[in-house]
C-alpha cells in the first residue's frame, strides 16, 4: 500500500470509528438510591453507575474520597493508590479487578464538597469517573458512574471486566468509612 492509499485508509477508519466522547451517560439524580450498581451500554458509550445513602455529612464523605493515604485502609477494591487527590493531580491506581494494570488518572473537577471526576484515556478511548455528593437531612447521597467511550470502546469491551460488584463493594466501603467517622467524636 503507498503512502497515499494509506493515508486515505486510516482517515476513513477514523471517521468510521466516530471518535466522540461521552463524559457522563446518566445524570446522578435519575440514579436509584439502593446500593445498586447497573450497567448500560449506549449506542457511544458503556457506563457503570450507583447511589448509595450515606449517614454523614458531605464534608465527611468527602474526607474519605479524597483522603488518597488512607484509601487502602479502608477501600478493599483496590490494590494501591498514589498520588494527590486534588484538582490537576495525577493518581496511580491498581485496581483488584485489573491488578496487572495501573491506571493513570487526573483529578479533572474539584468542587469540594460535592463533585469530582477522574478520567483516563483520549478520543480513541476514554473513560471519566464521576463522584456526586447530595446532602439530605439523614446525610448525604453519594452518586458514582463510570463512563467508557470513544471509537475503540467496541474493540476493548470485551476485553473489560465487569465492574458492577466492584462497584457496589467501592459504595458500601465508603458507606462504611464515613459512617465511622460521623461517629467518631
Amino acid at each position: 500500500m503507498n503512502r497515499v492509499a494509506f493515508v486515505i485508509a486510516f482517515a476513513s477508519l477514523v471517521t468510521a470509528c466516530s471518535c466522540t466522547t461521552v463524559r457522563q451517560l446518566k445524570e446522578p439524580a435519575t440514579l436509584p438510591v439502593d446500593g445498586k450498581a447497573s450497567r448500560t451500554r449506549a449506542e457511544k458509550a458503556l457506563d457503570y453507575s450507583i447511589a448509595i445513602d450515606i449517614a454523614a455529612k458531605p464534608e465527611v464523605v468527602w474526607a474519605v474520597l479524597t483522603d488518597a493515604p488512607s484509601f487502602k485502609t479502608w477501600n478493599t477494591t483496590i490494590v494501591s493508590l498514589e498520588g494527590s487527590i486534588t484538582k490537576d493531580q495525577a493518581i496511580k491506581l491498581v485496581s483488584k479487578v485489573a491488578p496487572d494494570r495501573t491506571f493513570d488518572l487526573k483529578v479533572t473537577t474539584f468542587d469540594a464538597p460535592t463533585h469530582m471526576v477522574w478520567e483516563d484515556g483520549n478520543s480513541m478511548f476514554l473513560g471519566v469517573r464521576h463522584f456526586t455528593l447530595t446532602a439530605k437531612d439523614s446525610g448525604t447521597v453519594l452518586a458514582m458512574s463510570e463512563t467508557y467511550s470513544g471509537g475503540m470502546l467496541g474493540m476493548i469491551e470485551g476485553k473489560l471486566p465487569d465492574m458492577t460488584a466492584n462497584f457496589e463493594t467501592f459504595a458500601a466501603n465508603v458507606k462504611t468509612e464515613a459512617e465511622r467517622r460521623a461517629s467518631t467524636p
